[in-house]
């Protein structure tokens, strides 16, 4: 193959000549070292062909390193560096330092005990006998034992103080302010205060006589026998005082040293048949009486004690016992036996619909004396009645006795059926209630029970003192640390199906009362509020709210005096907003006009009210 058949017929290219660089620097010649343009002045310095190196020498023979001989040497030596030479350490000569011996401290002497000499025994010389115990102003109130009604009966065995010395005779005081106008005498032994006035003491008053026996004595067939046997042994002035109490329809009585017993009428305070005062012999052998042996180790214990006491059928009573001044007291509430209903109570009709929800938490506040129990009793009875459903309550002590309607009603008692609320509430759920009533929310474990009911699928009743709505929620969740309250705000926006809030206004007759409510019902606007916790902005949402059945109790109150129920100014010593209650009452007349005015509308209907019409 030739070039022109390999190119196909094409001239090949011509090839590129090949330059070859000199090895030779610029300016070097054969004639000698000639610089030119860009070559340097000198010639370098090194060869240019590399030096030849001889062999390197051989190593001697084994032998003549043996004999020591000196190697054979082909080249010199390469110079040496001179190394300055290192001193040889020499130690200097070691001088032995004479030794001291210490100074030594003079030496501890030996203990020696002295000997012993015991001294001769001397009799103790004969004293004189104590005085008698002359008590100052800061001892507590003690007293002497009086002639007392041969018929009245002993004192128990119980004895509130630890130890009470022999006195001498007792200096009587006014127990009420000099300016009242029918002062009460107490005979304490304790120094006349400043501002009192000392007076003559005062024979104890004759028994009670009080206004047909009989009535009661055809209620009493009715007891239990635990019922009939503490009312034998009760005091019978004692028992006499609460017949009072039933017969003059009042709410309450009050026993204490000093004064007579009082009952409560209409919320003002009246001698019960008597105005002579009991003194602190009396007082106690009464209300001691009352007490099981039992019941007797608590109150010696705690100095507190709650529990109800029945003298017939239809009269049972809330008993709270107590210890002032050195001697008890005990307050009396009257507890209706008729459970009423709802309609017959005065209150909205919407409260009733809580009766039917099937789970949920429903509040009834309000100041003590306002009623709480008596609704509560109703929402229980209308459940009852109307609903195949297990009941469970849990009170301090049993009001209202619930009989089985159309559910089963299981009350209990604390301090008699169980030892407190939390205990009782810790085992409730396993109790399968569909319904729980509880006396009271008191604590943090009391409403975190409650609402874990309500959660878990149960309708939950219960109480609290609160004045109205908005407070209501607020004191549940304060209740709670700063760290849980947003979650017991989304607890409670989801189980919380309404609040209740009541008093007793004084009728513009004079004659009983009449209750004032406050509905919250719960609402996705009331729900939102809580869970962003806007509480101050439910009052506002509950006077809008009049169709979902909500109204404030300022709203209900301009009601009542609109209708001449009650009179303005009764309305505005209830009132939570003066100026916007003003507002709402239409009405003008003066306040001689309304107490004029019948009496119109629903009564409460229950014992805490006057006559029923």
């Amino acid at each position: 193959m030739t070039n022109e058949t390999s190119w196909g017929g094409f001239t090949p290219p011509t090839p590129k000549p090949v330059y070859e660089i000199p090895v030779t620097p610029p300016g070097a010649t054969a004639d000698g070292w000639h610089p030119g343009a860009g070559a340097p002045l000198a010639p370098p310095s090194f060869p240019l062909n590399p030096p030849t190196f001889a062999e390197p020498p051989a190593a001697p023979a084994f032998e003549a390193v043996l004999q020591g001989s000196e190697p054979p040497t082909t080249t010199a030596p390469l110079p040496v560096a001179e190394v300055p030479q290192v001193p040889v350490y020499e130690p200097a000569a070691y001088e032995p330092v004479a030794y001291e011996p210490p100074v030594l401290e003079p030496p501890v002497p030996a203990y020696e005990p002295t000997a012993y000499e015991p001294t001769a025994y001397e009799p103790v010389a004969a004293h004189e006998p104590p005085t008698a115990y002359e008590p100052t102003a800061y001892n507590a109130p003690t007293y002497t034992a009086a002639a007392y009604d041969a018929a009245t009966p002993a004192p128990p065995a119980y004895d509130p103080a630890p130890y009470e010395p022999e006195q001498p005779a007792p200096t009587a005081v006014y127990s009420l302010d000099d300016g009242s106008a029918t002062p009460f005498i107490a005979p304490v032994t304790r120094l006349v205060p400043e501002g009192r006035r000392a007076a003559e003491p005062v024979a104890p008053s004759a028994p009670f006589e009080t206004a047909a026996p009989a009535a009661f004595a055809e209620d009493t067939g009715t007891l239990t026998p635990a019922e009939r046997a503490a009312l034998d042994a009760a005091d019978p002035d004692l028992v006499a005082a609460l017949r009072e109490v039933v017969l003059q329809k009042a709410s309450d009585l009050h026993v204490t040293v000093g004064a007579p017993p009082m009952v409560r009428i209409d919320g003002s305070l009246t001698p019960a048949g008597t105005t002579e005062p009991w003194n602190h012999e009396r007082t106690l052998s009464a209300l001691t009486s009352l007490l099981t042996e039992r019941q007797a180790e608590v109150f010696k214990r705690e100095l507190e004690l709650d529990f109800a006491f029945t003298i017939s059928a239809n009269s049972r009573f809330r008993v709270n016992l107590y210890q002032q001044r050195g001697s008890v007291g005990a307050a009396f509430r009257l507890i209706p036996t008729e459970i009423k209903q709802l309609r017959e109570l005065g209150v909205p009709e919407a409260i009733g619909t809580f009766a039917g929800m099937p789970r949920g938490l429903v509040l009834v506040t309000g100041p003590t004396g306002s009623g709480k129990s008596t609704t509560l009793a109703a929402l229980i009875d209308l459940v009852n009645s109307t609903r195949a459903d297990h009941i469970v309550t849990v009170e301090d002590p049993i009001e209202f006795m619930h009989t089985h309607k159309r559910s089963i009603v299981n009350q209990r008692e604390v301090g008699h059926d169980t030892h407190s609320f939390n205990n009782a509430l810790k085992h409730v759920l396993r109790q399968d209630p569909d319904v729980i009533l509880i006396g009271e929310l008191r604590d943090l474990e009391t409403i975190s029970v409650a609402l874990t009911a309500a959660e878990t699928g149960h309708l939950v009743f219960a109480t609290l003192h609160t004045q109205d709505a908005p407070q209501t929620i607020d004191r549940v969740i304060d209740v709670f640390p700063p760290h849980q309250q947003d979650q017991v705000r989304a607890q409670l926006a989801a189980t919380l199906q309404g609040v209740v809030c009541q008093t007793l206004v004084k009728r513009a007759s004079g004659r009983g009362r009449v209750v004032a409510t406050e509905v919250l019902m719960m609402t996705p606007a009331i729900a939102n509020l809580i869970r962003e916790g806007k509480t101050y902005q439910i009052a506002s949402a509950m006077q809008a709210g009049r169709g979902d059945g909500m109204h404030t109790m300022d709203q209900h109150l301009a009601e009542l005096v609109d209708s001449g129920t009650i009179t303005r100014r009764a309305a505005m010593e209830k009132a939570h907003d003066i100026e916007g209650i003003t507002r709402l009452i239409q009405r003008v007349d003066s306040s001689s006009d309304a107490a004029a005015i019948a009496a119109g509308g629903p009564d409460f209907g229950d014992r805490y009210s006057g006559t029923v019409r």
